[in-house]
């Protein structure tokens, strides 16, 4: 994926004069447009006094427009609409190739329902959302893709790849263990238990090989990496050993009702990560398995490095 254009949503604090320096600085790095717009935090402006509002958000726009340009040497447009809805950011975003937006938190109780800002937001843009938390001035030296082996993962790590060619980038996948205590249950013996999970995660590995089978991928570091259980908690902890600056992990179009049911693997790696994180909406509604490479009988499975 080639990043033309970026757009950068800031409530103009210092957060969010934060998330429009990281913005800048991936416009710079691939040559993009950068787009600000104003929106508070809740993506929610009061009636009174919104006239007073969005002419302190033109004026402030106009000055953090000419800081950036001066500042990273790239080109800058402000969004003329400062109404502060969640509906203008999406429909802005249709113009765009990524969002970068803070993590501002939501604490009213009617939070607790629909979702924190950015949780709405997700639902609400078909486009690749950047949360940034760190400061601007961090590069990522280290990305941790969390993919599902599916052929819908290869767009995450094509956009791994896009972010930062130099970086080093990591495949993490957890393997399902809910059928353990199922097997256990059914008095299956350990030996077959741990005889299964070994050749999943031969399995996975080939995969994640097959995932990372592009021209720019062999050119680069790939690493691997395995976990068991929770896809959500597993990526966290591997970000957290990895040290990685960047998570990017995929989100499936879903409801909000279905999001406070259940709780997306997406919207819970929000919560606990403290990177930023990269979601990415699915590119299709079906995704076909990776097809792997045929290995021939007695020759060792391809391998990625591990750490």
């Amino acid at each position: 994926m080639h990043i033309q254009s970026i757009l950068a949503i800031t409530d103009l604090s210092a957060r969010g004069h934060r998330t429009v320096c990281r913005a800048a600085s991936i416009a710079a790095e691939h040559g993009a447009l950068l787009k600000l717009m104003y929106a508070p935090a809740s993506f929610a402006t009061r009636a009174t006094g919104a006239t007073e509002i969005a002419a302190h958000a033109t004026r402030h726009l106009a000055g953090l427009a000419i800081e950036m340009a001066e500042g990273f040497g790239i080109l800058i447009k402000r969004v003329d609409n400062v109404s502060g809805r969640l509906e203008a950011v999406a429909e802005e975003s249709r113009w765009s190739d990524l969002l970068v937006v803070g993590d501002d938190r939501d604490t009213c109780a009617l939070a607790f329902f629909r979702g924190q800002p950015v949780e709405r937001l997700l639902r609400a843009v078909r486009k690749p959302v950047l949360v940034a938390r760190l400061d601007a001035a961090t590069r990522y030296r280290r990305i941790l893709v969390a993919v599902d082996l599916t052929d819908a993962s290869r767009h995450l790590v094509e956009l791994a790849w896009a972010f930062d060619g130099n970086a080093e980038v990591e495949l993490f996948h957890a393997l399902n263990t809910l059928h353990e205590g199922k097997m256990r249950y059914a008095d299956v013996s350990d030996y077959a238990i741990k005889s299964l999970r070994h050749a999943c995660a031969r399995h996975a590995r080939e995969r994640m090989l097959s995932l990372s089978d592009s021209s720019t991928a062999r050119r680069n570091r790939v690493l691997s990496a395995i976990g068991h259980g929770d896809p959500a908690r597993q990526a966290t902890v591997q970000q957290q050993h990895s040290n990685a600056e960047l998570l990017v992990v995929g989100k499936h179009g879903r409801s909000a009702i279905v999001d406070f049911v259940f709780g997306s693997v997406s919207q819970r790696v929000l919560r606990w990560s403290a990177s930023d994180v990269l979601v990415v909406p699915r590119v299709s509604a079906v995704a076909s398995p990776v097809k792997a490479e045929p290995v021939p009988h007695g020759a060792p499975a391809p391998a990625l490095k591990q750490q």
